[in-house]
């Protein structure tokens, strides 16, 4: 199960668990930069020859990490060539009403574009330049908890929303590729909505934006809110040249289920056109202000996660939860809250993108001891796999983080008061719903 290392099996169960905790602890705490841990977890696993070295370095070939690169060289040509300021001035007239209804839209736009593309780092990397740009025509400066406030909603908004909207993220796709494996069971798009979007996408959005205004309370500026509209320019070849290219993307991305080319592979595309001479719209220099800093913590955190499940770690921890759990045949309100915290706990231990393979490889057990249906078993995780307590759960937060220059310490403290508000207020009011459309029955 793992490499042909040093350590004994059960040696290497206990120090990939310490280095878990390690480079998860250093993750939340920020105690040191991102970049240190990432580079930390890949010294210690290869040192003590923990995984394999495909399995270690996993990350690098993995189609986040060349999204989260190809999203950030689009996100710079947006803002280089002026793209991204007329988006913005297009937008602001909409939501410059004021700063609760900005940070509604916000929340609401990010909902909306989950239905028509399928990546959420993609949307990340399109929508957080826009939001920059929107802030600074607010008076919404850097250092302005506004500006905080913009950036995080639509960082939590995009992947923890999305989860009610089957193909929008790649939890749901684990999910459902798991499920179908290994059960046969076919989760189909309309009944997924309709059983996850009331609690999941409209109550949680609402909350998010209150939660949002209470962390971040803020006010536009009255002259940037009221301003009239600045006299129209036409486009520069450089705008016009990026505009083809973020049309056909965003053309192929929504298409994605005809020609099934992954989104990440779309997005990186789009980014070597931004970088050709002649058609694109960036110097090969610009690369240099490219954040790989990132794009390291996003590989590191999904090698991190591959090593945990190669060691066998993942399959202990989640069957020591199944033996702890108290299910029970005839305990509805019970099981449902169990199953919950147990995907939620998942998704605390080996990020959201983890959680659904092993909760979902565990769920036969699951139906069996509590008594549900094992599509009811399998639903249920949804609630607790979006149900985010720490950014490093979900890459596009830390994508939204950086990109909108965001500190640690403040993406903290609104994922986790959301992760508390939706397993104190969500989940109940998504139990309620199941209830009222006879399932768990």
């Amino acid at each position: 199960m793992q490499a042909a290392g040093f350590l004994s099996e059960q040696a290497t169960v206990v120090a990939t668990g310490l280095l878990l905790v390690l480079c998860m602890g250093l993750w939340a705490s920020g105690l040191v930069a991102e970049i240190v841990t990432a580079l930390l977890f890949f010294a210690v696993a290869m040192l003590l020859r923990l995984a394999p070295t495909a399995t270690v370095f996993s990350g690098f070939a993995s189609s986040a990490f060349w999204l989260v690169l190809g999203g950030m060289v689009v996100g710079l040509a947006m803002t280089r060539t002026g793209l991204g300021e007329r988006l913005a001035r297009a937008l602001a007239g909409r939501l410059s009403g004021s700063y609760p209804g900005f940070i509604a839209g916000l929340v609401a736009l990010s909902l909306a574009l989950s239905f028509v593309m399928p990546s959420n780092l993609g949307r990340i990397a399109l929508l957080v330049p826009v939001v920059l740009v929107l802030c600074d025509r607010f008076g919404l400066r850097p250092g302005r908890p506004g500006r905080t406030g913009a950036v995080m909603a639509v960082g939590l908004a995009t992947p923890i929303l999305s989860a009610a909207v089957l193909p929008a993220n790649v939890p749901n796709l684990v999910m459902s590729g798991t499920a179908e494996a290994q059960y046969g069971l076919h989760i189909a798009y309309l009944p997924y909505l309709v059983l996850h979007g009331p609690a999941l996408a409209l109550a949680k959005g609402a909350l998010l934006v209150l939660a949002t205004l209470w962390l971040f309370p803020d006010r536009l500026a009255p002259l940037a809110a009221g301003a009239e509209a600045l006299p129209h320019t036409p486009f520069s070849p450089a705008e016009r040249r990026l505009g083809v290219v973020l049309g056909l993307t965003l053309a192929l991305w929504v298409t994605d289920s005809l020609h099934h080319i992954a989104p990440a592979w779309i997005g990186l595309a789009a980014a070597v056109v931004c970088l050709m001479p002649r058609i694109g719209v960036l110097g090969p220099e610009a690369f240099g202000a490219v954040n790989l800093r990132t794009c390291f913590y996003v590989a590191a955190l999904l090698g991190l996660v591959a090593t945990v499940d190669q060691t066998g770690l993942g399959a202990r921890l989640g069957h020591a939860l199944l033996d702890l759990a108290p299910l029970h045949p005839g305990e509805t309100l019970q099981n449902f809250g169990v199953l919950t915290g147990i995907a939620a706990l998942l998704a605390l231990v080996v990020t959201a993108n983890g959680a659904p393979a092993l909760y979902t490889a565990l769920a036969g057990e699951m139906s069996r001891a509590s008594g549900l249906a094992l599509d009811d078993v399998v639903m249920i995780q949804v609630i607790g796999y979006s149900s985010l307590f720490l950014p490093y759960q979900a890459p596009p937060i830390i994508l939204a983080m950086h990109l909108g220059g965001q500190t640690l310490k403040d993406a903290t403290r609104i994922t986790a008061l959301l992760g508390a508000i939706s397993l104190v207020v969500v989940a109940p009011l998504d139990y309620l719903w199941w209830q009222t459309l006879g399932r768990l029955s």
